[in-house]
């Protein structure tokens, strides 16, 4: 099923899922009904999305088509792979000979701290591109990991693309001279082999980024780690070949659904054909101007290869959307410098000289809008080729001041931007000895503030913005505390306001590098300036710091996991209801937490060391401030009026979520971002696509590229909103520089709103 965006893909599948069950259902053969029921009534359907968020949709529009009579498991593809390979995990340790033990699953921020562990002697003795950093480095071994085992490449034969890569990077010599063998066509679950010629890699150096992946991937399956590119080569490369599963797997499924194929990656086309190549169904949805994950895994072009078997049924847009009249015009208008067009109403321009004018000015139109009854906030999106913190800030500010919701989609800020995650792991130091040298007296003072700050029980702040800001206050003027203090906590009360903690922290905080204490507030002299609200909030906290300190020594604490559910409960939940972006931090770090010391037991176990419990409390925490977690918790769907929301996201969010507003807002539309891949595009990702595998990429590769995905991006945007567009452009970026990008053209042609260029 081929169609543009928003055209009806999707809704096809399910109609499709539909038949198949009515056809079951008339047929009432014993093997019909096996077939498609072979356990407790449960379809023998794999259903396949390309997100997390696309999954749980398509799993309930399936349930409603079906009115909740069958069970259905919608599952990514990593999901899936994930859940075969914990399933079949004794297999698999059967084949490589590996050491009986369950699989942990390691999360990306841990895969890296304990990457760099384990190659800290061999980085320094290998050379990396010049400006590339320890961890940018790392984080690129651990990517081509990922890449070569979504394109089925052996993690063996990944050493002449780093070569190819190390070529391009250094731009020395001709990239002509790079003889790269053109690999046949794959077929079934068979892995690219590459044909190494050069004798530099018939026995790489113990020394060389392969072998640094090598020796990496072999550490994890010793210790039974999973990460995402050693869970998907374990899948592709040894359990999908083996016998024994591919009678389980064509015995548990007959029929394929797999919506948005054109985010997959390589293998998945190896697993479909093995199916159909031994008699399964299977249904696929195919969206040219998708392709949101080109770049970081995702091999359209190779997955659109699936249509020489298939029936293909071309969609024609069921949706009015602005795609219907302007992506053809707006494409040319954009690629083509000389195109002449005007365009209609439903494209407008906001123009104005600085960035922190087009902010404020696109705020105020948004509320303009909403407070004449124009639009609904959450028929409102903000897209922006990338978010800076300061615009962030800045449009929450402006709309949450007005009593607006803004929705920030998977809002990739570190873990420890939030004040309560921040006051959390100062109280870790405070409980724990040996944690000195990490706590200072203004992160003691800014967890007296969070921790002494009481909430009405039943009522939530505006998008929970009020500890947002307390790390702006400290960059105040004192005097000034006070009068935002009913703006931040408009359902709460400081019991202990930023100037008292200020104080405390100054005469009652004594550093220690072993044992850093809390006095008494009376070690202050002037004890009495502090009143008695602040005092009596003091005293309860110092007394449950003491009493933790007291179970802890007495070995009556199991673990710091233990102490942060214990400190929420006494000081933040309190049985109000926290906000929906507080509730996710929390979330995470519990999750976090949890996964850390379920890894530290694994390693204490593998390694047979016993690391005292304050170096590994040290490590988290220093994991944490250097900021690699984002507080990306187990999904949630916010409800009441927080699900009324202005939706803000990046190109690359707001694609993935697939989502459709009347009105939307293209930020920063001058920058040149808007043709780039950006974050969304891994390092060395295009040399692992299937029709061009290990060629070297050039510069004109890079432009054509940068053509293509724009127009992907236009077309996509444009099939996604239904009334209006506004361009908000400034001629000055946040640096200062002029912004001259892809875009201006279209800022031209379009009708302004406001202009104060």
């Amino acid at each position: 099923m081929v169609g543009s965006t928003r055209s009806g893909k999707t809704t096809r599948l399910v109609e499709q899922f539909c038949t198949w069950l009515q056809a079951s259902d008339r047929q009432q053969s014993p093997e019909r009904r096996q077939r498609l029921y072979p356990y407790q009534g449960e379809p023998a359907v794999l259903v396949l999305a390309a997100n997390d968020d696309n999954r749980r949709e398509l799993r309930d529009k399936l349930a409603a088509a079906t009115d909740g009579k069958y069970p259905i498991r919608a599952k990514t593809l990593l999901g899936f792979f994930q859940d075969e390979v914990t399933l079949f995990w004794p297999l698999l340790l059967q084949i490589l000979g590996l050491k009986a033990q369950f699989p942990v699953r390691l999360r990306p921020e841990t895969e890296q701290e304990l990457a760099t562990r384990l190659w800290r002697q061999q980085l320094d003795e290998i050379s990396r591109p010049a400006g590339i950093g320890e961890s940018r480095w790392v984080r690129r071994l651990l990517d081509i990991l990922q890449l070569a085992a979504n394109s089925g490449t052996a993690i063996e034969d990944v050493g002449c693309i780093l070569a190819a890569l190390e070529e391009e990077t250094r731009r020395l010599g001709a990239v002509q001279n790079l003889k790269f063998p053109d690999s046949p066509v794959r077929t079934g679950f068979e892995q690219r082999s590459i044909d190494v010629s050069r004798e530099s890699f018939d026995k790489p150096a113990p020394t060389t980024p392969d072998s640094l992946i090598l020796n990496w991937r072999n550490w994890c399956w010793e210790r039974g780690f999973l990460t995402y590119g050693i869970t998907t080569e374990l899948y592709s490369k040894y359990l999908l070949g083996d016998p024994y599963y591919q009678q389980h797997l064509l015995r548990r499924y007959r029929y394929i659904l797999a919506d948005d194929v054109d985010d997959y990656p390589a293998i998945a086309r190896d697993l479909f054909e093995f199916l159909l190549d031994r008699g399964a169904v299977g249904a696929f949805t195919y969206n040219p101007d998708g392709a949101v994950r080109l770049g970081l895994g995702a091999d359209p072009e190779y997955l659109q290869g699936l249509a020489k078997r298939c029936q293909i049924e071309f969609i024609q847009p069921s949706s009015i959307a602005l795609a219907d009249d302007l992506a053809t015009p707006v494409v040319e208008l954009v690629t083509e410098p000389l195109a002449l067009f005007s365009l209609p109403e439903s494209v407008r321009a906001i123009q104005t000289i600085s960035r922190g004018d087009l902010l404020r000015q696109t705020a105020d139109f948004i509320i303009q809008a909403i407070k004449s009854g124009q639009i609904q906030p959450q028929e409102i999106a903000l897209i922006a080729p990338g978010l800076d913190a300061i615009a962030r800030y800045t449009l929450v500010e402006i709309l949450t001041k007005h009593g607006i919701f803004v929705e920030s989609l998977n809002d990739q800020r570190p873990l420890t931007s939030s004040p309560i995650i921040r006051a959390l792991l100062t109280l870790l130091t405070l409980v724990y000895p040996g944690l000195g040298r990490l706590v200072e007296r203004d992160l003691v003072a800014e967890m007296l503030v969070v921790l002494s700050t009481r909430r009405e029980a039943g009522k939530q702040g505006a998008g929970g913005r009020e500890l947002g800001e307390l790390g702006e206050l400290g960059k105040q003027d004192k005097s000034q505390v006070t009068s935002h203090k009913s703006q931040l906590i408009p359902n709460s009360e400081f019991q202990i306001d930023p100037v008292r903690a200020g104080l405390i922290a100054d005469y009652c905080f004594q550093p220690h590098p072993e044992h850093p204490n809390l006095l008494p507030a009376t070690t202050y002299d002037r004890w009495d300036r502090l009143g008695y609200a602040a005092s009596l909030a003091y005293a309860q906290i110092v007394q449950w710091i003491e009493d933790q300190r007291s179970q802890q020594e007495q070995r009556l604490l199991p673990s710091p996991i233990v102490l942060l559910d214990r400190a929420i409960q006494k000081f933040l939940w309190q049985g109000s209801n926290l906000p929906y972006d507080q509730l996710a931090a929390l979330r995470e770090l519990l999750e976090t937490a949890q996964h850390y010391w379920e890894i530290d037991a694994r390693l204490r176990q593998s390694e047979g060391i016993d690391t005292p419990a304050h170096i590994t409390i040290a490590q988290f925490i220093q994991l944490l401030r250097r900021g690699t977690i984002t507080a990306n918790s187990y999904p949630v769907r916010p409800i009441g009026a927080a699900s009324r929301a202005v939706t803000l996201a990046t190109i690359f969010q707001y694609r993935s979520s697939r989502r459709f507003h009347r009105w939307q807002f293209w930020l920063d539309a001058g920058s040149p971002l808007w043709s780039r891949g950006g974050a969304a595009t891994l390092y060395g990702a295009p040399l692992f696509l299937q029709h061009r595998f290990g060629r070297p990429w050039t510069a004109e590769d890079d432009l054509s590229a940068d053509t293509e995905r724009l127009r992907r991006i236009l077309r996509d945007l444009l099939g996604r909103v239904g009334e209006r567009v506004y361009l908000c452009h400034s001629d000055l970026a946040a640096n200062g520089q002029e912004q001259n990008g892809t875009l201006l053209s279209l800022v031209n042609s379009a009708i302004p709103v406001i202009d104060n260029g």
